[in-house]
């Protein structure tokens, strides 16, 4: 059986076995159980993780206590506090499991080192920030030019599995919107 990672990774580069194996020694598994953190709001965020299995959510708690999600994770999908990793700043985020999860994760240092020896890896993250830059500016363009109700659809139709596996709640909270207001888009 392939690896899950290197399955992904070969989505975008191809590898030898030798150098899947160069780059799985970069990386440490860590099991989570449903709410526990992985990052917490205040704290530099030296790792980067990789979902191979369960469900996570990053957020940010405002000043009056609302939480805002920003982002799902779920497998084969990359989280972290970007700002945080890359920067080494302290996050402004939180990011915690929202089902028992199993992940990869890398440090910042392991990265640079990685990407450094082998220039496939860099241009696998080039390719995944380019990706996830256009997720983010879609998300953008969303939020400025749809309706709350498109909005939700839209989350349905790419995402339709996120809906099995998160609460209405923040689902609402995804949209910005409250879960009354998300209630009344189901009817």
């Amino acid at each position: 059986m392939i690896h899950p990672l290197r399955q992904h990774i070969e989505e975008i580069i191809s590898l030898t076995d030798d150098e899947f194996d160069f780059i799985l020694s970069h990386f440490e598994p860590i099991k989570k159980r449903k709410h526990q953190y992985i990052v917490q709001e205040g704290e530099v965020v030296n790792k980067e993780y990789w979902i191979i299995k369960g469900c996570l959510k990053s957020y940010f708690v405002d000043d009056s206590g609302k939480e805002h999600i920003l982002q799902f994770g779920m497998e084969n999908w990359w989280i972290t506090d970007y700002e945080s990793f890359v920067k080494q700043t302290k996050s402004k985020t939180y990011i915690d499991c929202i089902e028992d999860s199993e992940l990869l994760y890398i440090t910042f240092e392991n990265r640079d080192k990685l990407t450094a020896q082998m220039h496939k890896m860099e241009r696998f993250w080039a390719k995944k920030s380019k990706m996830g830059r256009i997720a983010l500016q879609n998300r953008i363009l969303s939020l400025l030019k749809n309706s709350t109700k498109e909005q939700y659809n839209l989350l349905l139709e790419q995402y339709p599995k996120l809906f099995q596996r998160v609460p209405k709640k923040m689902i609402a909270a995804y949209l910005g919107v409250s879960r009354e207001t998300l209630s009344r888009l189901n009817s």
